[in-house]
């Protein structure tokens, strides 16, 4: 599957909105009937395009009320250090998103906590110790403004057209 049409993308685009849409109401919604919609579901799946299926958990109703947008600094940048503290970020589920990045610092991490005393004592006990660190950077969000998950997809329809 190299390119997408406007079914494709209509599948997509109904499903980052409720993933939980039975076959028939996906169909439905995009215009095609269930045996074809469910084909190419399945080669989207298939294909990488759709890479799972997953519940959306409000971080404060189970208790994370803090969100912290963590630079790490390295000590030094080899590809052996730096692969050691990529395998250490991904072993800990209080990081919920990590990004190699350009400019200062090495890491961009997104941390959730209960309160600032338990993420304080997390910074120094775990992040702190990870391999490599050599100083880290905390700014904590005082209000989500946009939190998202989907991805736009205009531009797939006006990539398609001829």
């Amino acid at each position: 599957m190299e390119t997408l049409d406007k079914f494709d993308v209509a599948i997509l685009s109904e499903l980052q909105t409720d993933a939980r849409l039975t076959n028939a109401e996906l169909a439905q919604r995009v215009g095609l009937s269930a045996a074809p919609c469910w084909r190419r579901v399945r080669a989207l799946e298939e294909a990488g395009f759709i890479k799972g299926y997953r519940a959306e958990i409000d971080r404060h109703r189970i208790g994370l009320g803090v969100l912290a947008f963590v630079r790490l600094d390295a000590n030094r940048n080899t590809a052996e250090l730096t692969r050691e503290m990529e395998e250490a970020i991904g072993r800990i589920p209080e990081i919920i998103s990590c990004h190699y990045i350009s400019g200062a610092g090495t890491f961009e991490l997104q941390v959730v906590s209960r309160d600032l005393e338990t993420f304080s004592v997390f910074a120094r006990k775990v992040l702190l110790n990870l391999p490599n660190v050599k100083d880290l950077h905390t700014s904590f969000s005082l209000g989500e403004v946009k939190a998202s998950s989907s991805l736009p997809l205009t531009h797939l329809l006006k990539a398609s057209k001829p």
